[in-house]
Formats: structure tokens, C-alpha cells, sequence
């Protein structure tokens, strides 16, 4: 039986990152990866039941671990994120957590241009180039 170690816990650095009421800006973090109970326990939350919108707040304090020296990622602290930054955990949770593994983003042989490569139904493959 080959024993490949799951990863379970991610590393990231916030664009922006969340700054405290004393004024420290935390931008190191730690998510995992989500269980089933992460995706149905906050589906419960008054909150979320009030604005559907609220379920990543609750979902991504539940799955943040660590993010600066702060002592617990609580919603508050998600809801006090800039855009960018919950923009950025929120494809993060995606990329961990689904993933697209028919996608793959890599440069041009030829031209050292970004690209995508896109796997197709039936075999094909699509082709795109990233904006500058």
C-alpha cells in the first residue's frame, strides 16, 4: 500500500492583511483543509440564515488556523478583511478544497507568455493567454 501523506494544512500570505484595533497588520496565515461539518454546522448560524452571503465569513473563520500572532480568526475578524484579501481566501478555499485539476497555468515554451491550458471534454485541449 503506498502511504502518500495527505496535505491538510496551507500556507498563505494576505495581498493586504488584516489589521487589529492596535494597529498591527497580520498577513502570514494557516488554512486547512474543510471537513463536511465546516459546510453544514454554519448553515445553522442565524446569521447565515438571515444573508446566505455571511456562510463564507463563518466558513473561513472555522478554516483559518492561524493568521498573524492573533489568538483565534473569529467571523469578526473575516468581516474586517479588505476585498482583496477575502477575495484572495476565498479562491484559496476553492483551489484547496476543490481544486481544478483539469487546468494548469504555465508560460509558453516559445514566447515565455502566461498561459492556461484548459482540458477539454473528449481529449481536446483549450488554449488561453493571461492579461497583462
Amino acid at each position: 500500500m503506498s502511504g502518500s501523506v495527505l496535505q491538510t494544512e496551507f500556507e498563505f500570505t494576505l495581498p493586504q492583511g488584516y489589521v487589529d484595533d492596535d494597529g498591527n497588520r497580520h498577513r502570514e496565515g494557516v488554512m486547512r483543509l474543510a471537513t463536511a461539518a465546516d459546510e453544514i454546522k454554519p448553515l445553522k448560524d442565524p446569521r447565515v440564515q438571515n444573508n446566505g452571503a455571511y456562510l463564507t465569513v463563518i466558513l473561513l473563520a472555522r478554516v483559518i488556523t492561524r493568521l498573524g500572532d492573533l489568538d483565534t480568526v473569529s467571523p469578526h475578524v473575516v468581516e474586517n478583511l479588505y476585498v482583496t484579501d477575502l477575495e484572495y481566501l476565498q479562491d484559496l478555499y476553492e483551489r484547496i478544497n476543490v481544486g481544478d485539476p483539469e487546468r494548469i497555468d504555465t508560460t509558453c515554451p516559445n514566447c515565455d507568455e502566461a498561459v492556461s491550458v484548459e482540458m477539454q471534454p473528449g481529449g481536446g485541449v483549450r488554449l488561453t493567454t493571461e492579461s497583462p
